[in-house]
């Protein structure tokens, strides 16, 4: 089992692959239902170690070769005076479960969260912050279900009880042409299936059209269904691959699964992005792309870092004036990054050569801080 991981409690591989139909490929073999494909190769995810042997083989059979030094997950932690308050407030928010240990999502497509209790007092706001886009319905029903009142510079932030913001965005329909679709930031879609044999066909067909368009997609099989995400902006007119050449593709994505006798379900679509308040945008870009293995947006119009296996969160940057108060703070949140364990020790010397500093460390995790105090724990599974 050398080319699995644990990861919260579920083995986990990473394969590479050269397109979409060669991932699909491999879900074909196995009828896998926890899975994320890509144009660059596949996550996989099984609490079974007999089915982790029969998708090893499969691989092995269709030439493709395991990565597992790239598993890792990009989560967030709260620290909060009123926890239960704190927590039911970004349940709704998010729209997230809640499991034992923290706030996921159902899908276990965008970052976990947790909270614990404050060991301080931290009054002024935090350098990190936080986006979530949700179709308009469901920004309504958590505008509604917390009783505030949007404000902020764009109309849409919301704060939890200690004062922690998040800019609750509602998405709306990509086009009428592909109205089962949602602009979220990303243009998405949710497909419920009934069926392993039914995802399978479903994503098989998603990643012909998406090769044949050489556009690349996160295609994400869970036992629920099916979700097909364009990544942030990729659908905007100045993407490479966007304006009416998504929409065109999206059409025939949606013509497939409604072929397959699938409707589209709205209520799982969410994007979740992370922004951080920076004095020197440049050296905090470089300090999380060089720990998380990130890379920059080629956009010039945007500080945007990006996971180049779409797992795991956008990061952007926004300006900080150096004698801001805030820069003095310890911030109520900060971010933790699990990886296995036989990771862990080289994680920490990439943070530190990239001007991190360790502010706490033990068998199983190690603080950080980036070069202007924002803070992430490292976490290695054993």
């Amino acid at each position: 089992m050398t080319e699995w991981r644990l990861i919260d409690g579920t083995l986990t591989t990473w394969y590479d692959a050269p397109s979409h139909a060669a991932g699909a490929a491999l879900v074909e073999r196995t009828a896998a239902t926890d899975v994320d494909l890509r144009a660059n190769g596949i996550r996989l995810r099984t609490r079974d170690e007999e089915s982790a042997a029969e998708i090893s083989k499969a691989a092995h059979d269709l030439g493709l070769t395991a990565d597992p030094s790239v598993l890792q997950e990009v989560r967030l932690a709260f620290e909060a005076s009123d926890p239960p308050a704190v927590t039911t407030f970004w349940r709704t928010a998010l729209g997230y479960e809640a499991t034992s240990d923290d706030l996921q999502d159902p899908l276990r497509r965008d970052p976990a969260v947790s909270v614990h209790p404050l060991t301080e007092p931290r009054p002024l706001r935090n350098r990190i912050h936080v986006d979530v886009v949700r179709p308009s319905d469901a920004v309504d029903a958590v505008r509604a279900t917390t009783g505030q009142e949007p404000y902020g510079a764009w109309g849409v932030a919301l704060a939890d009880p200690d004062g922690n913001e998040v800019d609750v965005v509602p998405g709306d329909q990509l086009s009428p042409e592909a109205a089962d679709w949602w602009a979220n930031f990303a243009a998405m879609v949710f497909y419920p299936t009934t069926s392993s044999t039914q995802a399978s066909r479903l994503a098989s067909a998603v990643a012909k059209l998406a090769d044949d368009v050489s556009t690349p997609l996160e295609i994400d099989l869970r036992p629920a269904g099916v979700m097909i995400d364009g990544s942030k902006d990729q659908w905007e007119d100045d993407a490479p691959k966007g304006g009416a050449a998504f929409i065109e593709l999206a059409r025939r994505i949606q013509d497939a699964a409604h072929e397959l006798g699938l409707a589209p379900d709205p209520r799982p679509l969410r994007f979740v992005q992370f922004g951080i308040d920076a004095v020197d945008a440049d050296v905090l870009s470089t300090f999380w792309r060089t720990l998380l293995g990130y890379q920059p947006d080629p956009r010039e119009q945007v500080s945007d870092i990006y996971d180049p296996r779409r797992l795991n969160p956008v990061l952007f940057f926004q300006q900080l004036d150096k004698n801001d108060q805030r820069t003095k703070q310890r911030n109520r949140i900060h971010f933790e990054l699990v990886v296995p364990q036989d990771q862990a020790q080289g994680r920490i010397a990439t943070a530190l050569s990239a001007g991190g500093r360790v502010l706490d460390r033990s068998d199983q995790h190690c603080l950080l801080s980036d070069p202007e105090g924002n803070e992430i724990d490292i976490l290695a599974v054993h």
